[in-house]
């Protein structure tokens, strides 16, 4: 601790993060040593990203490219019970538009998740569920709309989630891409 000046408690929360990561195995009387076969590394996202605007759109460009696909899959995929479900949950999207902060933004997750589950791919919808908590970038750089604005904010948006479900109900890979890459797009803006 003193040759790098540093407090015994910085030193055991460094351990504490090598050990929960697999890098380090204790041996009882021995100390803690490099582990010979370290845990698979698992992709996460540390609590402590995601606070900065550069953040925020980082997390953006990755939901775009993984959206954007999810989207196609699931126009390319769904069933007609599983079209029908995400136009429920977009319904209830515009029926959350009084209120402009916690309820509408949960509502709109829950329309990704809906359209991620009918691409059928357990991957990327077990993505999406992980970047849940995190997903809300408004929330997190205290964004809430405008009262003067809400109207045509909500305008673009039901515009936008109308156009992901038309083409996912044609069943038109192409054009559920294209307006759901639009949609991730133009949230970058917002």
């Amino acid at each position: 601790c003193a040759a790098y000046d540093v407090s015994r408690t910085v030193v055991r929360e460094a351990v504490a993060r090598l050990r929960s990561d697999g890098m380090v195995v204790p041996q009882q009387g021995r100390g803690m040593f490099v582990s010979e076969t370290p845990a698979p590394r698992n992709f996460s996202i540390p609590d402590e990203a995601l606070r900065t605007l550069p953040e925020t759109i980082a997390l953006l460009e990755l939901r775009l490219s993984v959206e954007v696909e999810s989207a196609g899959l699931c126009a390319e995929r769904r069933s007609e019970a599983e079209a029908g479900a995400i136009r429920a949950v977009m319904e209830q999207v515009d029926a959350q538009q009084a209120d402009p902060a916690v309820v509408q933004i949960h509502y709109d997750y829950d329309f990704h998740l809906a359209i991620a589950k009918a691409a059928r791919n357990e991957f990327i919808h077990g993505f999406l569920v992980y970047l849940r908590p995190m997903i809300v970038p408004r929330f997190q750089l205290g964004y809430v709309v405008e009262p003067a604005l809400k109207d045509s904010y909500y305008a673009r948006i039901h515009s936008e989630h109308k156009a992901i479900v038309d083409a996912i109900e044609r069943q038109d890979g192409r054009a559920a891409r294209q307006a759901m890459r639009k949609h991730l797009h133009n949230s970058l803006g917002r």
